[in-house]
């Protein structure tokens, strides 16, 4: 039928024949769309008097929430870390890929690095919306250089940082600026990082503690200042002791303010976390697990070497190693793939997998009134096939699995 015409001149896309994922759970409805935005079907019919210009057979399929990424270093050669002579075609570029394996938004994600490529890089990437050109960019994951040494990881010891007296100074003076980031992981151990912590916390940035060796009070006092999510649980921070569980204890700690929700992120490639770790993870806190990539330059290239920050890595089978060394530096894993073995190392439903890489990080983001959901008035340009072939609308019947609507 046609649309009316009074409200609005944009076309109505109506998506049939369809599982939505709302409310925690999957409800068989259409999905009406109009410039980007979910509609509320009762104030379309009865207020505009509104129909639908198209309609989709989703062909039973299910349409879920576009996937966040918030630590992604780099992937199809690009690397975040590095001030190549076209930064901003570089992120637009992977921008472009992910949106294959249903990423509609991420956090291009900066590893430790000297002073001068801080300067260079972040003025350059810049907070976007998606579209068919790519997925939406939400702002800078700054991961370091004030962590531990101990737990550096992939990170190169010669651009580490501590804070010194007050932190915040530290802060401008290493990243130069902090208008397009959106999140930092630091050691909260480290002297003067309470400062810096509510600092940052109070600009609106989520704070990350991770590559440390805090214990439990530390990584509890880290909270109370402000610190909302755990970077890569279990990698790079001191194993779960069962008399000081570090880090790992936030997931049920008993000192955490309440209003404070502390999110987590796993890498859920087969690789970084046993599936039993990751079992014990999602049982003990499911409403806090977040997927993410941790992917590195070489997502979507042959085996080979290729670099990550100052560093040369190697890449072997699905493994990524800091080159010569047994090192994990980040993974080549795709979100899907972490989505697809979240769901069968943990044995979870359907909607929890989807809601761990969508939900879960808007929530942590504070973005979740208008991303990771399907409510009414939420983003949707909408984006076919997952398992995964990306398109804009207008849609054309899907051959896969599920639809994502790209919010």
């Amino acid at each position: 039928m046609p649309s009316n015409k009074s409200v609005s001149d944009a076309p109505i896309t109506q998506f049939v024949n369809c599982r939505i994922l709302k409310d925690h759970r999957l409800q068989r409805e259409d999905l009406w769309v109009r410039k980007g935005k979910i509609l509320n079907p009762e104030k379309l019919f009865f207020d505009e008097e509104g129909f639908a210009d198209h309609k989709v057979d989703c062909g039973n399929k299910i349409i879920a929430p576009g996937f966040i990424d918030v630590q992604l270093n780099g992937g199809y050669g690009i690397d975040f870390s590095q001030a190549s002579d076209d930064i901003r075609g570089g992120v637009a570029l992977v921008a472009k890929k992910i949106l294959e394996h249903g990423v509609t938004s991420f956090c291009p994600t900066l590893v430790t690095s000297p002073t001068v490529i801080y300067h260079k890089v972040i003025p350059e990437i810049r907070v976007q919306d998606g579209g068919p050109e790519g997925a939406g960019v939400l702002g800078l994951h700054l991961e370091g250089p004030f962590i531990s040494e101990e737990k550096k990881g992939a990170h190169p010891t010669q651009f580490l940082r501590t804070f010194n007296a007050g932190g915040v100074a530290d802060l401008t003076e290493t990243y130069g600026h902090l208008e397009n980031v959106a999140m930092v992981t630091l050691a909260p151990e480290l002297a003067n990082s309470g400062a810096a912590i509510r600092e940052l916390a109070g600009r609106g940035i989520t704070v990350s503690v991770g590559h440390s060796m805090a214990d439990l009070s530390q990584a509890e006092e880290a909270v109370q200042n402000g610190a909302s999510f755990i970077t890569h649980l279990f990698n790079a921070m001191l194993p779960f002791h069962h008399r000081d569980p570090g880090i790992v204890g936030l997931l049920t700690s008993d000192r955490i303010p309440p209003s404070q929700m502390v999110y987590y992120g796993m890498i859920a490639d087969g690789i970084h976390t046993h599936p039993a770790a990751l079992r014990i993870a999602h049982r003990a806190h499911p409403a806090g697990l977040v997927l993410v990539t941790d992917a590195v330059t070489a997502m979507g290239l042959p085996p080979g070497r290729h670099t990550l920050g100052q560093q040369q890595i190697d890449i072997q089978g699905l493994h990524a190693y800091v080159a010569g060394t047994t090192t994990l530096s980040g993974s080549i894993a795709t979100m899907d793939m972490c989505v697809r073995h979240f769901r069968e190392a943990s044995g979870c439903t359907v909607e929890a997998a989807l809601e761990a890489a969508s939900l879960h990080p808007a929530q942590l983001l504070g973005i979740s009134h208008k991303k990771g959901t399907l409510e009414y008035g939420t983003d949707a340009g909408m984006v076919r096939n997952l398992f995964f072939v990306v398109t804009w609308l207008p849609l054309v019947a899907a051959r896969s699995n599920y639809i994502i609507t790209a919010n």
